[in-house]
């Protein structure tokens, strides 16, 4: 009870508070039921059995929300003024009433296709302790839920296991997250579940996007279970917006022989002692193979997580590899070179025994069999190696992986081996785990660069290398820019790869080759090659030669005759 006048204010502050929450939780569900989308939205698949699984309400005095997701209000969006309620109060006068109100929205709702098999209510209150969050309801429709369970069963048997045709995505959206659902499993069977999303990837190997979409699914339902469900039993987690979570195992926490080897990727019959941390280990596999290379390190971390609990095979993949590959294809030893990889670290260390094409050669040719397999391309090498050449290009990062390619490209009959290398590592997205920051670089780029600065022959090379570059995190494409127009200058051959690769240069690069387009011809072939570009695109190639469209505009005001003309018509390309 609360006595006085600051009682009866905190009386007054409670009662609009939930007349406010319960107002916003009314609206919520008028707004969602007169939708008229509802049943054709749940008709794309039988594996869904409603819209809406959970709402959050978010009281902020004047702003409450009631949403589907959580807006992600903390203390610091408060205002001094606002009261704060006492834990007890949100628990036994707030809670109760809330949830009477969604109780009978959900009886009016539960059995259409607004509301899913579950439904959870949760709420975010300011207290004098901070920010309680809460979850107000678990309300589960258990008629939904064994329709579900047999829509399921169905579907794995028919479609995955004893089926022959690629499947959808949103099939796999429901599917993926369902398996790891302990309300739908309560004992999980880990075998079962991966044996799953095997034949999803199988059936869709044909279709390159479809898969990559299918995979990228599948990598995000393990991951919410292994960051929600999982780890949380063993360890005390730190959850941050900013970093990476931090895990503290709690005590006593092991796995007590449970851990057992698992092939990622290949057949395996069910197992008996299936056991969760196969799930934990087939996600780090799958996130070190095919997510980008800034999801690595979120592999990396369950399997150290993984090796804290006891996994022994978790142990044996950091030394050794995932065991995805077959040893013959990660180790390689011969008289000139010796080639190991690791997946997991994305590693390739090469030993050069004996110096020369043929030893580079070998250890080529075992980088883009692995490629080839699926390795990720943001690996690095570790070379050991008496020679020590870079490329001319000043800026980039001399690290092994540099310094190999930059050995390779010594020996003129490996550079058409280097190319088709080149083209296998080339990937948008993706960096050499050695680079970071502004070093960072591209699959290929070795490579690419140093044939680019060594014949005009692979002019089509750098052209494609740069169609792919990801210029928001990458910008030693400037570096190579420079040696290529000290190099080759402006020609008929060059002017094509010129304007292609500083459609991907960055605002701090700079060119000196104004005096070589006093020349006429040279505009013309620069003008030629921007005028079917968009005017941003054209603002970014003139940039590094002339500056800014003003002062494009102001050359052309002093020039005459055709000179005068081809950069007025530069300057309107680029919109100015």
């Amino acid at each position: 009870m609360f006595y006085g006048k600051a009682g009866d204010r905190m009386t007054a502050a409670l009662e609009q508070a939930l007349e406010e929450m319960i107002q916003a939780i009314h609206e919520w569900f008028d707004e969602q039921t007169a939708r008229t989308d509802l049943e054709q939205t749940i008709q794309r698949t039988k594996l869904q059995m409603g819209i809406f699984d959970d709402i959050f309400v978010l009281y902020k005095p004047g702003r409450t929300i009631v949403d589907s997701l959580d807006m992600g209000w903390d203390e610091g969006s408060l205002s001094t003024q606002t009261i704060r309620f006492t834990e007890e109060m949100v628990r036994t006068e707030i809670q109760p009433r809330l949830v009477e109100v969604v109780q009978e929205k959900l009886a009016e709702w539960a059995d259409t296709p607004l509301i899913d098999y579950r439904f959870t209510f949760r709420g975010k209150f300011p207290t004098r302790d901070g920010m309680l969050k809460l979850t107000l309801l678990e309300y589960i429709n258990e008629e939904k839920r064994q329709r579900l369970l047999e829509r399921i069963r169905t579907y794995t048997e028919q479609k995955l296991e004893n089926g022959v045709y690629p499947t959808k995505p949103l099939e796999t959206t429901f599917l993926a997250k369902y398996l790891l659902d302990p309300v739908l499993f309560p004992s999980m069977d880990a075998a079962w579940i991966i044996r799953q999303y095997e034949r999803i990837q199988t059936l869709n190997r044909e279709r390159k996007d479809a898969l990559a979409e299918h995979r990228h699914t599948i990598i995000y339902a393990l991951t919410l279970w292994a960051e929600r469900q999982f780890l949380p039993q063993y360890f005390d987690v730190q959850i941050s917006d900013y970093r990476e979570n931090e895990y503290t195992l709690k005590s006593g926490q092991k796995l007590d022989g449970q851990d057992k080897d698992i092939e990622i990727g290949m057949n395996q019959d069910q197992a008996e002692d299936s056991h969760p941390i196969d799930l934990l280990l087939y996600a780090a596999v799958m996130i070190l193979r095919f997510e980008p290379s800034y999801s690595k390190p979120r592999g990396l971390k369950f399997l150290e997580l993984a090796k804290q609990l006891g996994s022994e095979q978790a142990e044996r993949m950091l030394t050794e590899g995932s065991g995805t590959y077959k040893p013959e294809d990660t180790y390689v030893k011969t008289e000139q070179v010796e080639c190991q990889a690791n997946d997991v670290f994305a590693r390739i260390t090469i030993q050069i025994h004996q110096e020369g094409p043929g030893a580079y050669q070998q250890a080529i040719a075992f980088i883009i069999r692995l490629l080839e397999q699926g390795f990720s391309k943001g690996y690095h090498i570790k070379l050991k190696s008496k020679v020590k050449q870079y490329l001319p290009i000043k800026g980039l990062v001399k690290s092994d992986t540099h310094r190999f390619f930059a050995n390779a490209l010594e020996y003129p009959e490996l550079h058409s081996f280097l190319e088709q290398y080149a083209r296998a590592a080339i990937q948008e997205f993706e960096f050499y785990a050695d680079t970071e920051g502004e070093k960072s670089g591209m699959p290929g780029s070795y490579a690419a660069f140093g044939l680019g600065l060594t014949s005009e022959q692979y002019f089509p090379l750098i052209h494609d290398y740069m169609g792919q570059v990801d210029d928001e995190h990458q910008m030693i494409q400037d570096k190579f820019i420079v040696a290529f127009a000290d190099k080759y200058g402006v020609t008929a051959d060059s002017v094509s790869v010129l304007v292609q690769s500083l459609r991907r240069s960055t605002d701090g690069l700079k060119l000196k080759l104004l005096p070589e387009f006093e020349q006429d011809e040279k505009l013309e072939w620069l003008l030629e090659q921007v005028q079917e570009l968009e005017s941003y695109d054209v603002q970014r190639v003139l940039y590094p030669i002339f500056g800014k469209v003003e002062k494009l505009v102001a050359l052309a005001r002093k020039a005459e005759g055709k000179r005068k003309e081809s950069l007025l018509r530069l300057a309107q390309a680029a919109g100015g």
